[in-house]
This record gives structure tokens, C-alpha cells and sequence, in this order.
């Protein structure tokens, strides 16, 4: 019988990077946290976390995470529904999803919002690149996600949720100043570009398919999407941003395409773990109706 106390601590580190964030969040010292995972790993015979900056699980460490979490799900199914059970009362289950940013300042927030409200959950939202939010689902982190990848990771069921419309798009005097001559690889090669952070390449694909080769851009930092709106705006950069968030914007002329009619969508994708968990999907039926309105069709 696996030790449920242990699992808890392993699955907090793996969240939280580190055993002391993971004693914070468990309200319990490191040296338990650390103790509980030393007899689990001596239990099931292998390592189960990478001692690293951030913390970070082992195979095993991984697919013991997956469990626990499709355990607690489980058993918040069963809350109502035993009642001869003690099953913690009305106590909120913590259901950690990864999601792309442009997602969560556009169609998503408020999805999760309304899902949230009505039921009883704890949502623990990791905001990644949507390419990379998959590595979230792999490591054992998060049970579902809103990712780039159609493949589904192991254990995992993928469903199209359609795709997010982006468009190249910067002020009117940030393209008078940059784009006089017009857009092509040598004035992109000058003209300052916004990326969400190390991992956002969508500047990078759109001047590719543009110029049908790579142009090494240069590149302001900003990871927020709304930071991104404003920094177009201001003349900082130019950026691939959310259609729908910045329809207002190109309505009134305050940002313009740096060519009309070169959108780039981008195919987002739910991943779930297989766990029969009502809550799960729940909120897997909520998403893909939100989707169907805000997404262009997959």
C-alpha cells in the first residue's frame, strides 16, 4: 500500500521546484517533506526527484505524481456519494492544469473562473509557451493542459480545441519609422521585435514564412500578452499578438498589420489524463464549448 502523506510531499515538490516551497504549501518543515520522500524512495527502491534548481521528477517520480493526483480527483468524485465515508468534508481538491498565456488573457480566464465558482476545486493555473506546456503534462505536474501538441503524452487523451488567429502588428509610426522601404528579411534584421520570453519563436515563424528563411531578430522581452498590447502600442516593437485582443486596436488604427493578410494560426490542443474523474470532465466540456466560439474552427 503506497503511502498517501509521502505521495503528497513528492507531488508538492514537483509543483512547487523545492522542498522548502513544498513545506510552505503542505504547512509541514522541509526535514518532514524531506523525510516522508527519503522512506518513499527507499519503499519503491529508485530515486524519485532530481535534487536541481528547480526540483524536477525521475521517471518513476513522474507516474507517481500522474497517480496522486488522479487519486485525489477520484475521491472528490465520490464526495456526496458515501455517505457512511469521512472523506475529508467538504474539503477542495487541487487541480493543476498548464496553459498558454494569449489563452488566459483572451477565451480562457474566464472559463476556469465559472468552473471554479460551482465546484469544488482549487485551480493551479502554470502559464508556459504553448509548445512547452506539454512538458508540464509529461512531468507528472499538472493533469491537463491547453497545448500546441496534438500527440497526446502518455496516459493522456488530445482533443482539438481549433486555432488562435495571431497577426504581425506594431503602431502606425513604428512602421513609418521602420518599415518605410517596406517588410522583408533586411528591415526585420533592424527593426526591434516583442517576445513573450525565450521560448515564444511565433516573430521568429511569421519573418520565415515571410521571407521563406530565418532572420535572426532583434528581440524586447516581455511575458505578459496585455504588456504586449501596450508595448505595440508605445512604438517599442513589433509582435505577433492575439487577433481577438487587439481587434479594438486595428478598429481605430492605433495598430496596423505589417502586411495585411499574412495571419499565422496556431493549433491549440487539450490534454487530459485518462483518470475517470467527473471534475475532469467537467472542465474538459467547459473548455471545448468556450472554444468552439472563440477559436477558429480545427
Amino acid at each position: 500500500m503506497l503511502d498517501y502523506a509521502a505521495l503528497s510531499a513528492l507531488a508538492a515538490v514537483v509543483r512547487e521546484g523545492s522542498f522548502e516551497r513544498a513545506a510552505q504549501a503542505l504547512h509541514v518543515t522541509p526535514s518532514a517533506i524531506s523525510q516522508r520522500i527519503r522512506q518513499l524512495e527507499e519503499r519503491v527502491g529508485c530515486a524519485l526527484v532530481v535534487r536541481d534548481q528547480p526540483c524536477r521528477p525521475t521517471e518513476t517520480g513522474r507516474r507517481l505524481c500522474q497517480h496522486v493526483d488522479r487519486v485525489r480527483l477520484l475521491e472528490q468524485d465520490l464526495r456526496g456519494t458515501l455517505p457512511g465515508q469521512d472523506l475529508g468534508g467538504n474539503a477542495r481538491v487541487a487541480l493543476p492544469i498548464a496553459v498558454n498565456a494569449d489563452s488566459l488573457a483572451t477565451w480562457l480566464a474566464p472559463v476556469i473562473a465559472g468552473f471554479a465558482a460551482e465546484r469544488p476545486v482549487l485551480i493551479e493555473v502554470a502559464v508556459d509557451d504553448q509548445d512547452h506546456t506539454g512538458e508540464w503534462l509529461r512531468s507528472g505536474a499538472v493533469v491537463a493542459a491547453v497545448t500546441g501538441m496534438a500527440r497526446p503524452a502518455s496516459g493522456c487523451n488530445s482533443r482539438a480545441l481549433g486555432a488562435m488567429r495571431y497577426l504581425a502588428a506594431a503602431s502606425p509610426a513604428f512602421i513609418a519609422r521602420h518599415f518605410a522601404d517596406g517588410v522583408g528579411a533586411a528591415s526585420l534584421a533592424l527593426a526591434p521585435s516583442l517576445q513573450f520570453n525565450t521560448k515564444d519563436e511565433l516573430q521568429a515563424r511569421w519573418a520565415r514564412r515571410l521571407c521563406h528563411r530565418h532572420v535572426e531578430l532583434p528581440r524586447h522581452t516581455l511575458p505578459s500578452a496585455e504588456a504586449f498590447v501596450a508595448a505595440a502600442l508605445a512604438g517599442m516593437g513589433w509582435g505577433m499578438h492575439p487577433h481577438v485582443l487587439i481587434a479594438p486596436q486595428l478598429a481605430t488604427g492605433k495598430l496596423v498589420e505589417l502586411v495585411p493578410g499574412t495571419p499565422l494560426d496556431v493549433p491549440l490542443y487539450w490534454q487530459h489524463a485518462r483518470a475517470a474523474s467527473q471534475l475532469l470532465e467537467e472542465l474538459s466540456g467547459a473548455i471545448a464549448a468556450a472554444a468552439r466560439d472563440a477559436l477558429l474552427a480545427p
